[in-house]
C-alpha cells in the first residue's frame, strides 16, 4: 500500500502535475482540493478519524467501523458517504468501506500575499 498526499492546488497546478505524469515523472498518489476551506469542510475531525481508522485495514464493515470509532451508525454513514462521494474512500458491493492507503501526507501551505 501507498501513502496518499492530500493538498490544496489550483487547476493550473493540477494540470502541470498531470503533464509531468504523462512525461513519466512520478507524482505519487495525490488528492487535491481547490481551497483550504473545502479541505477543512470535507476533512473535519470526524471524517479524519474515519480515514485514520481505515488506513491500511482493507475493507471494513460499517458496524465494525462504528465500533472502532465509538460512533452511531447513522451519522457515521453520512460521513462515509461524503468521503465516498468525493472519492477518498471506496465502497465495496457488500457495503464495506475501504481507504486503500496506509497513510496520509497532508500538505497545506500558507503564504502572506503581501
Amino acid at each position: 500500500m501507498q501513502t496518499l498526499i492530500i493538498d490544496v492546488a489550483t487547476i493550473e497546478e493540477v494540470k502541470a502535475s498531470m503533464k509531468a505524469a504523462f512525461r513519466g515523472e512520478p507524482q505519487g498518489c495525490r488528492y487535491s482540493f481547490a481551497s483550504e476551506e473545502r479541505l477543512l469542510e470535507v476533512l473535519n475531525g470526524r471524517r479524519w478519524a474515519i480515514l485514520k481508522v481505515l488506513a491500511g485495514q482493507g475493507p471494513v464493515g460499517m458496524r465494525e467501523l462504528a465500533r472502532r470509532l465509538g460512533r452511531d451508525i447513522k451519522p457515521l454513514s453520512r460521513d462515509t458517504k461524503t468521503l465516498t462521494d468525493c472519492g477518498l474512500i471506496d465502497k465495496q458491493p457488500d457495503g464495506k468501506v475501504e481507504f486503500p492507503y496506509n497513510g496520509i501526507d497532508l500538505a497545506i501551505r500558507f503564504r502572506n500575499a503581501a
